[in-house]
This record gives C-alpha cells, structure tokens and sequence, in this order.
C-alpha cells in the first residue's frame, strides 16, 4: 500500500474514532479558542480539498462565520453537533450541518459537513449533494 493511501486511511479511521461532543454553547466558544490560536485545513464536505491550512485572522473569520451560521440554523439550548478529537489539544474536528443531521434509524451515517485538520485532510464520500445555501456559505472563502 503506498503512503498516501495509508495515510488517507489512517484519517478515516480517525474520523470514524472517539470525539468529545461540545454538548454546551460555552463548550464550543472554549474550542473556538484553541482553534484559533493554530494553523487548520478548514474542509467543507463536497467541495474542493483545501490546498493550504489556514491561520490568523484568515482562521478566525471562517470560524466566526461558521459559529455563526451554526447558532443561528440549530437555535437550541445545547449545541451537541460539533466533535472533536480532544479537548484541550484538538487536531481533529467534525461539524454537522444543523440542516442535514440524518437519523439515528438510518443505516447509513451521514458524514459531517465541516472538517477541521491539523494534517491535510483526504476527500471524504458524500453521497448525498451539497445543499445550494451551503455551497454559496462556502463560495465566501473561495477568494480569500
């Protein structure tokens, strides 16, 4: 098997590994933090693979942008769609569309619609097509 086969399975084995789900708000807003304090692969499912990670103010106007959109399409109490690998030193995040979360009933888990990498993240299927206000949320940051 060559490396980067091994390596783009050694990322799906992660991605389908133990995460942390920030189940409160205030969970979320302490990730932010950290994330932004680093340099992210930011990778919207269906979409091009980023070719660069992204840092500094770059990072933190995808992240606001996406916390946005998230806290006002899953206006709850709780958060509980975005996981992360760890806690405190994250280097892998999964983030659920607040309008695509599937169903527990089915038997084909639905991927999560945003990626965030430490390492240069491999395509991830989705069989299912990007909704078009998602598609345009994502054409914002082509141009950056």
């Amino acid at each position: 098997m060559s490396a980067g086969i091994e390596a783009d399975a050694a990322f799906h084995a992660r991605l389908k590994g133990k995460f942390y789900g920030m189940l409160q708000w205030q969970d979320l807003d302490a990730l932010w933090a950290r994330v932004k304090r680093g340099k992210w692969f930011f990778y919207q499912i269906g979409e091009t693979l980023p070719d660069r990670a992204v840092s500094g103010d770059e990072l933190a106007v995808r992240i606001d942008a996406l916390d946005k959109l998230l806290r006002q399409d899953h206006d709850y109490h709780l958060c509980g769609i975005v996981y992360a690998d760890h806690t405190e030193q994250p280097t892998l995040i999964k983030v659920y569309d607040p309008n695509h979360l599937g169903s527990s009933c089915s038997k084909s888990a639905t991927p999560p619609r945003w990626i965030l990498s430490t390492a240069q993240p491999p395509l991830v299927e989705n069989h299912a097509p990007t909704p078009e206000n998602r598609r345009r949320w994502w054409q914002m940051f082509q141009s950056a």
